[in-house]
């Protein structure tokens, strides 16, 4: 078998059957180029159409959503739920409302997904899902409108031993609520294990808040103490100003750093003496505002508009707003300006491009399907105390994710090491989540 044009077929039938879908085309991309080095080690794994089975979701579904705003006026939304693969579980991923949803983003993030909760180690599956429909300045009587027509059509298609999906970007406590009532409604169970981030009055898990941006920063600890490095000193770039950077920034400046700068959708501030995150959190989680008020408010702070957050001079970087937000120019300038690490703390923030950048330049890279799966894992947590009808502290449950995000580390290191590919965090989390779900999906037949 020659392996470069056996993957190279893959890649090309999945572009042609999956049309104007190029994030899903750049997340598959990047996970065939890995299994090159496992095919031609380990043959078997090209049998039974296993590549091409784990590149089709199992399922799709795409749906209407239509609403009331608060005037009275029918808007019409459409709503998403790729259910991509269940081998090793219930289909489990978030649910994200933003205009930008379509069905190829779906598609990437429920592809990247498998592989990310399969190095949790834990027995979950791959899924993702969501619509365009967009949670800001709208009332939270029309966010529950929404919600509940959503809810409507998705409950057909989600249980605790089906389905169970949880928060992504505008999609929060509030609206996981709002979700989980009409899901209640509809189906007449408190099926608590249906949803992961619910409210910690019912049924909720300390530290879901805080699990990706903490798992993030675990990870690059991990990652940054196998080269004789540390938190402690460090200067640290953060993007993005959501739920992740705000707890990926708390996290790093409670082991020794210093973020020097966050951003969000208008623009970034520099920050050099460190982040205050009781008012960040104020800002951002309780008023909704701009960093731009931010830096109203605070010394020795600057705010550039529309500014490029990748300039400023850090160890550190920590992409965590979206995909594709760190280009290979981007990247260019953090290798020029010293930078050492880079974790993805959001799903495929950093292109292709920039990656092989970090590779010249020997920036260590952690790619998002290993250092942001802190996230799902605490999500998995709270689907084992729903299930035991139990509430963990918060203490047990940090500590928990510390281990999983430690597994996950050890697991790309050693699976790099045996493909001769040592440092390439890559390679090593694209094989390591690869195995365990083909070696289950051979086990369990064509099907």
């Amino acid at each position: 078998m020659n392996v470069e044009e056996t993957v190279s077929g893959y890649y090309q039938q999945i572009i042609q059957r999956n049309a104007g879908e190029p994030e899903f085309h750049q997340a598959v991309a990047e996970v065939l180029d890995s299994l090159t080095y496992v095919l031609k080690k380990d043959e078997h794994y090209a049998d039974y159409a296993l590549i091409e089975r784990m590149c089709e979701p199992e399922r799709q579904v795409i749906f209407r959503v239509p609403w009331i705003t608060d005037e009275g006026e029918v808007r019409v939304n459409r709503g998403f739920r790729v259910q991509f693969n269940s081998v090793l579980g219930p289909y489990k991923g978030g649910l994200r409302f933003h205009p930008s949803v379509n069905l190829g983003i779906i598609k990437f993030l429920g592809f990247e997904q498998i592989f990310k909760n399969s190095l949790t180690g834990l027995p979950i599956g791959g899924g993702k899902g969501g619509s365009d429909f967009d949670p800001k300045g709208k009332s939270n009587r029309e966010i529950m409108s929404f919600c509940q027509s959503f809810m409507t059509e998705l409950h057909n298609h989600i249980g605790e031993e089906v389905d169970v999906p949880a928060g992504d970007i505008g999609v929060g406590g509030r609206e996981i609520g709002y979700l989980f009532g009409q899901y209640r409604r509809m189906t007449n169970r408190h099926e608590s294990g249906v949803l992961t981030g619910k409210g910690l009055t019912w049924g909720g898990s300390l530290v879901r808040t805080e699990a990706t941006g903490y798992g993030t920063v675990y990870f690059t600890q991990e990652m940054m103490a196998a080269h004789g490095d540390r938190f402690d000193g460090a200067k640290v770039i953060v993007s993005g100003s959501g739920n992740v950077a705000i707890y990926a920034a708390q996290k790093a400046q409670e082991l020794g750093a210093t973020v020097v700068a966050m951003s969000d959708s208008s623009g970034y501030v520099h920050t050099p003496e460190g982040v205050d995150i009781e008012l960040l959190k104020d800002v951002k989680e309780v008023r909704r505002a701009r960093l731009s008020d931010y830096a109203k408010e605070t010394d020795g702070v600057t705010y550039h508009a529309a500014g490029n957050i990748w300039e400023v001079e850090a160890d550190v970087a920590l992409p965590c707003a979206t995909q594709n937000e760190l280009d290979g120019e981007a990247a260019k300038t953090l290798a020029d300006n010293g930078c050492r690490y880079v974790a993805e703390g959001a799903n495929m923030p950093c292109t292709p491009e920039a990656i092989e950048v970090f590779r010249k330049r020997k920036i260590f890279f952690a790619p998002g399907k290993a250092a942001n799966a802190g996230g799902v894992a605490t999500s998995a947590l709270e689907m084992q105390q729903n299930a035991s009808r139990d509430s963990w502290s918060f203490d047990y449950t940090d500590k928990r994710l510390r281990d999983i995000m430690r597994n996950i580390f050890k697991s790309c290191d050693v699976t790099a090491k045996e493909y001769d590919k040592e440092n390439d965090y890559i390679i090593g989390a694209n094989i390591a989540g690869f195995r365990k779900v083909a070696d289950a999906m051979l086990a369990q037949g064509v099907i």
